[in-house]
């Protein structure tokens, strides 16, 4: 799999080289997972992200509900350092992407930067130091993205002071790591290569604070935290995918994506039921079924997302129904990638006025020449 179009683009405006591609590590299974050193970069693989999404409350006013993303990048340009006797020469990128709905106002706040991986400007640590990955704020905004370790799970900030934004954040695990597949290992489709190493932490206990639209305010609710690696996800005929994370009020969580062709249909699923101790179940295609029950066309891309789904899993004994909980949570990039994707907080309901629980659902592919660069 080569790396998009979009994404090339910005190769020479960033000063790098694209030589020398071919030589990354493969997914496989009996990968021998150690944690928690496996939470820090593997540069062996093409392409890595931290992703970290959940719903929080103003712990002055409950009622105030907020859904936010926070998700670093890290592209692989280079499987090898190059051989380039200069300050500025990388072998990968940092990209960070975060975003934060106003439940209230209904407005929808997006962040976005993209640097080379160089003293400077961004760079991923080694375990065991404490530092994750971090890079400079953007242009115009002093301090740090930043992700953390903290010896039970993450810290992390962001701040864009253009856009009226920021967060700082820190967590603790309310259940077990759930490896996404077995051994760790995500099928994304039949070709051997089309695959990642998945894991998550679907709840995460959440406080600190967060700043949007000129209010400052202490907040804590729940998280969900995805790490994937690889070298090749997406095959040739793929253009992008739905991604559900969605966690139960009885305990439950659920993780499902549809990998689409081309012409819209679902070629590739998967999903996994986590119990409320922790414990995984992997459903087959057949295990599950999802359907959009209606779209959205956004004012700012005029992109057609799906906008409401069906979803029902038998063997859970689950029929739901899955709500954004705001239309408009469409991320646009301006300072990255230009790409242009739906990542929204919704709500999940058992019939008409029953809330059963809440989550976050990812559209990516949606719209002309928007495949994401995996």
């Amino acid at each position: 799999m080569t790396i998009s179009r979009k994404l090339r683009s910005l190769v020479p405006a960033l000063g790098v080289s694209l030589l020398c591609l071919g030589a990354w590590r493969e997914v496989k299974p009996g990968y021998a997972w150690v944690f928690p050193n496996d939470h820090w970069a593997h540069p062996e693989f093409r392409t890595e992200w931290w992703y970290f999404t959940g719903i929080l409350e103003d712990v002055a006013n409950p009622a105030n509900r907020f859904g936010y993303q926070f998700t670093l990048f890290r592209i692989g340009l280079l499987p090898d350092p190059p051989e380039l006797n200069s300050q500025w020469s990388t072998r990968q990128l940092f990209m960070g992407h975060a975003a934060v709905g106003d439940f209230a106002s209904g407005k929808h706040h997006f962040s976005d930067l993209l640097y080379r991986e160089i003293p400077l400007l961004a760079g991923f640590g080694t375990y065991p130091d404490s530092r994750i990955a971090w890079s400079l704020a953007p242009a115009g905004t002093e301090g740090l993205w930043e992700l953390k370790w903290n010896g039970a799970a993450f810290d992390f900030q962001m701040r864009d002071d253009a856009r009226r934004m920021a967060l700082a954040l820190s967590t603790r695990p309310q259940k077990p790591l759930v490896l996404q597949g077995p051994g760790g290992v995500s099928r994304k489709g039949d070709e051997e290569a089309a695959a990642s190493f998945y894991y998550s932490l679907t709840r995460l206990a959440t406080t600190g604070t967060l700043a949007v639209g000129g209010r400052n305010l202490k907040v804590r609710g729940t998280s969900w935290m995805d790490k994937e690696f690889s070298t090749s996800q997406l095959q040739q005929d793929q253009v992008g995918w739905d991604w559900f994370a969605l966690r139960l009020s009885d305990g439950r969580d659920l993780m499902l994506y549809v990998l689409r062709r081309g012409g819209g249909g679902a070629d590739f699923r998967r999903a996994t039921v986590v119990s409320p101790a922790g414990e995984a179940r992997y459903l087959a295609s057949g295990d599950w079924s999802i359907r959009s029950t209606g779209t959205w066309v956004s004012s700012h891309t005029g992109c057609r997302y799906p906008s409401g789904w069906e979803l029902e899993v038998p063997g859970e004994g689950l029929k739901l129904s899955i709500a954004p909980i705001l239309q408009d949570q469409e991320n646009v990039g301006r300072r990255s990638a230009q790409l242009h994707y739906w990542e929204g907080a919704v709500r999940l309901f058992q019939s008409p006025g029953q809330t059963v629980g809440e989550g976050y659902v990812e559209l990516t592919g949606y719209g002309e020449n928007n495949r994401p660069p995996l």
